[in-house]
């Protein structure tokens, strides 16, 4: 397990717990109250770290490496009956955005999500999970599809952003991320977005217009990433916790600013803590929604859509 600076209270209470464990199991010195003074601690400690979080620490949690990426979420939730679908019938097959088949409780769904990489080999395999243009196409190639024969969609969104490299923009790219953006709103089929991890800026809104939105606790969804804030307002990094504040950028910020539907609650100390508890939770947010949609019409769909999203940024003073 992998601490974030945080969380290094917690790490020293569960060396000391392994360490007594140790000492108990190769000696003959009862150790088993001293073990459960330990564990009390650590309980005390765990709820007061996390119950207490900042807005940039829920970044750093939302972009932990042993968290579940788009990709354990699709297995645990489809098993064996997902189906990977490639390419954009146009230029290539972008790794950075997956998408395919997928069975959740008997329920068939169009899956689309970034997909981050595990170590160095397959993070620049995956782009970091900061798609091309072509990853963009792929995705609305899929609605279309989903759309063609009612299959309702769902896109899991963790990015730190649409790649900003001189070849993406020669493809498009803002062209792709809007004319998402533009044919989601008026797609004919449910849409659930969920936010599993970071929800950076156009990469995110570019398959995150949905009638659902949800955001898992420990995750952000801004128009720019803290550190890029930072670097644009104070020409250094260094004010990123400010940055982070000041954004509103949690998903707390997001439900009371209603922009997000709701927040899918996660496990004490975040989803990979206890990955199974997790993946049931969202499992059961994305079929309380479905079930929420899947008898209106097609027009009551589209306008519900429309009209939810027209409504967002209205402010009186």
């Amino acid at each position: 397990m992998e601490y974030l600076d945080f969380e290094l209270p917690i790490k020293e209470l569960e060396d000391q717990l392994d360490k007594c464990e140790i000492i108990g199991q190769e000696s003959n010195v009862d150790v088993s109250t001293t073990c459960k003074q330990i564990e009390k601690k650590l309980e005390e400690t765990k709820r007061k770290i996390y119950k207490n979080l900042t807005a940039w620490q829920r970044v750093q949690l939302s972009r932990h490496p042993n968290r579940p990426y788009t990709m354990d979420h699709i297995h645990a939730l489809c098993g064996d009956s997902f189906l990977e679908l490639f390419g954009d019938r146009n230029f290539k097959d972008d790794k950075a955005m997956v998408g395919g088949l997928g069975k959740i409780d008997g329920q068939s769904f169009m899956i689309i999500g970034q997909q981050k990489g595990y170590n160095t080999k397959t993070r620049q395999y995956r782009n970091f999970g900061m798609a091309n243009p072509e990853g963009y196409r792929k995705a609305l190639r899929l609605m279309k599809m989903a759309e063609k024969f009612n299959i309702p969609v769902l896109t899991l969104i963790d990015t730190p952003g649409a790649y900003p490299g001189l070849e993406a923009e020669e493809r498009g790219q803002g062209e792709a991320i809007a004319r998402n953006i533009f044919e989601m709103v008026r797609l004919k089929t449910p849409i659930i977005a969920v936010i599993v991890g970071e929800g950076a800026s156009g990469g995110a809104l570019g398959i995150g217009v949905g009638d659902r939105v949800y955001m898992m606790e420990n995750t952000w969804y801004s128009v720019i990433s803290p550190e890029s804030c930072s670097s644009i307002l104070w020409k250094s990094w260094e004010y990123k916790e400010q940055a982070a504040d000041a954004l509103k950028l949690t998903s707390s910020d997001m439900k009371k600013q209603k922009l997000v539907d709701d927040i899918i609650p996660e496990p004490l100390g975040g989803a990979h803590y206890d990955r199974e508890t997790t993946f049931k939770t969202v499992q059961q947010y994305i079929m309380k929604g479905y079930n929420e949609l899947k008898d209106l019409s097609t027009a009551e769909l589209v306008a519900q859509r429309m009209d939810k999203y027209s409504k967002m940024g209205e402010f009186n003073e």
